[in-house]
């Protein structure tokens, strides 16, 4: 179920391609607290990709348009030097319930950087096609929103999001070390650190699993359905039994959860 995943986790750490022939897909997340460029065959297998730290998404929202553009477009210039060939079209995501001229951003964004836009999905059904669900709940903890797609039998019952996510985990770790955002981002990000860190940042993973569960009020059914979750908080150790104890139920988290969405939307591409 994970050997994508794992397969992608490491082409982006080797700064390598796997020998696939084309043609490609291509998927480009917008993340608050960085930007992920994935290149797969048409049946879904990674064949490059690229990732780099960013501020350019607040909330969901393109808040540097011209920064985002640059750094898609450096990405995408990276992994078509390894690859030796263009790069042309690309799908995007958004947090589920965006609209207008903010849902249309991230796909000018891309635009700009020189894909083609083909298509753009909600962030937590782009997760749910990169794990292979048709039957469970996905949760996607970005970095500014927390996002939900329910899916039974291979269809999509709802998405849902609202506002709390990564950043306000790192916000609360500042707060209490009494730190610049930036250094609380570091510390929140350094594996040594984690143990000590989840007592404090407890309180936010309990609001996050609340948040999740009123979310699913109204859909008694999905109680039993198995629930995943995805995202870069999820990296926390012990962030899935505390989430867990919290929402009432055991989670599941996937390998690199950082990388699951981005995979999932150049299944999209």
């Amino acid at each position: 179920m994970y050997e994508n995943i794992q397969l992608l986790h490491r082409l982006i750490q080797t700064r390598t391609v796997a020998a696939v022939p084309g043609p490609y897909r291509v998927g480009v997340d917008l993340g608050t607290a960085d930007i992920v460029l994935v290149v797969t065959n048409e049946d879904g297998r990674p064949v490059a990709g690229a990732m780099r730290w960013a501020s350019v998404v607040k909330d969901g929202l393109v808040v540097d348009f011209s920064g985002a553009v640059r750094m898609v477009a450096e990405l995408k210039q990276e992994v078509e030097e390894r690859l030796g060939c263009t790069l042309e079209k690309g799908a995007t995501a958004i947090p589920p319930g965006t609209v207008g001229r903010n849902a249309a951003a991230c796909s000018h964004v891309i635009a700009g950087a020189g894909l083609e836009p083909v298509c753009q999905v909600d962030e937590p059904v782009a997760a749910a096609k990169a794990l292979g669900i048709d039957h469970g709940i996905v949760v996607d903890i970005g970095g500014g929103t927390t996002g939900i797609a329910v899916l039974k039998e291979g269809k999509l019952l709802f998405t849902a999001d609202e506002p709390t996510g990564g950043e306000h985990v790192s916000l609360v770790i500042a707060g209490s070390y009494k730190i610049p955002f930036e250094q609380a981002e570091q510390m929140k990000k350094d594996p040594a650190r984690h143990r000590e860190l989840l007592p404090v940042v407890l309180p936010v993973i309990e609001k996050m699993a609340t948040i999740v569960n009123q979310m699913l009020r109204g859909h008694e059914e999905s109680r039993e359905y198995p629930v995943y979750v995805v995202g870069g908080t999820a990296y926390l150790s012990g962030f899935a039994e505390a989430f867990g104890k919290a929402f009432g139920r055991k989670v599941q988290v996937p390998p690199h959860p950082l990388l699951v969405t981005p995979l999932g939307i150049a299944l999209f591409g």
